[in-house]
């Protein structure tokens, strides 16, 4: 039985922990929501809402969520709960990244496939930014985030209250090309517009951190624990 009032966030060994369960205790205070970091499966089963977290290579990722037995209750979240996917959990997400392709050393990796799309590497060698910069890959800092819509419809619940081109805090080389593009709930600028934010169902997931973007980060993990899809 699923205990509604519980967030797990996901310890499988790859991901940025103690910030993203700080942030999320620091917006659940208050609440009666209760925030477990956990390595059981059990415990993300019967857990209301799952955060996936994910840092570093996504084979490495995939690899470790598997190893450590949580794919099986990550898998059941996805289908059944909302679950917030932060990162390199982001991109775990689709279908296949590029990251391990040759040049990169191997054939790509094959993502959960929840959200049919792809992972991709910026290209951008050689070009100049606006300010006369080259860019740099990983892109590093912050960047402006637009909330997306479709048919007229309203902006994701999740975005409640965060102005819409509201800055975020990145790092990453890569980014997620879903194939839908009505599964891309916000985007930002870097060489070219990339999904910033994915949305299906149950399923939110930003690239960029919310647990170190301030405010606006906050926002978005507090909207996420009283979102009912």
């Amino acid at each position: 039985m699923a205990t509604l009032k519980t967030v797990a966030v996901v310890d499988y060994g790859m991901g940025n922990l103690r910030s993203v369960s700080q942030a999320v205790q620091h917006v659940a205070q208050g609440s009666g929501v209760e925030v477990i970091v956990t390595s059981r499966a059990d415990e993300v089963m019967k857990a209301g809402r799952v955060v996936l977290p994910g840092q570093g290579a996504i084979a490495d990722c995939m690899r470790e969520l598997a190893d450590s037995g949580m794919l099986p209750a990550v898998q059941h979240a996805a289908a059944n709960k909302p679950l917030f996917g932060v990162c390199v959990g982001m991109q775990m997400l689709l279908t296949h990244s590029q990251e391990g392709q040759p040049g990169d050393g191997g054939a790509g990796t094959a993502g959960l496939n929840l959200i049919p799309g792809e992972v991709v590497k910026f290209d951008l060698a050689g070009r100049t930014q606006p300010d006369g910069s080259r860019y740099k890959v990983p892109q590093m800092g912050w960047n402006q985030v637009y909330q997306t819509v479709a048919d007229g419809a309203a902006p994701h619940p999740v975005w409640d209250g965060v102005p819409d081109g509201a800055y975020f805090y990145f790092v990453h080389s890569f980014y997620a090309k879903p194939s839908d593009a009505r599964h891309t709930a916000g985007f930002a600028d870097y060489g070219a517009r990339f999904t910033a934010a994915l949305a299906r169902d149950n399923i939110f997931a930003t690239q960029f951190h919310p647990e170190k973007s301030a405010d606006h980060g906050l926002a978005l993990y507090r909207n996420f624990l009283h979102w009912n899809p």
